[in-house]
């Protein structure tokens, strides 16, 4: 089970493909983090953040590839 949150809340990321692509979706817990888990592998849970650190990671990224 993913963080006990229900499977219709998450959101597949825009980078996401059907074919072995990035596999990302994202919902927010019901004490205000980020859970991140694959979309493709539900069964291996979330990583869940708080909305600041994972603003701080997807800026790092984006920078990066900039």
């Amino acid at each position: 089970m993913r963080y006990d949150l229900p499977e219709r809340g998450w959101r597949k990321s825009s980078y996401s493909s059907g074919d072995a692509g990035e596999c990302v979706e994202v919902q927010l817990t019901h004490d205000g983090l980020l859970a991140v888990g694959d979309s493709k592998d539900r069964g291996l849970g979330a990583f869940t953040f708080a909305p600041a650190a994972w603003s701080s990671f997807v800026g790092s990224v984006r920078r990066d590839r900039g």
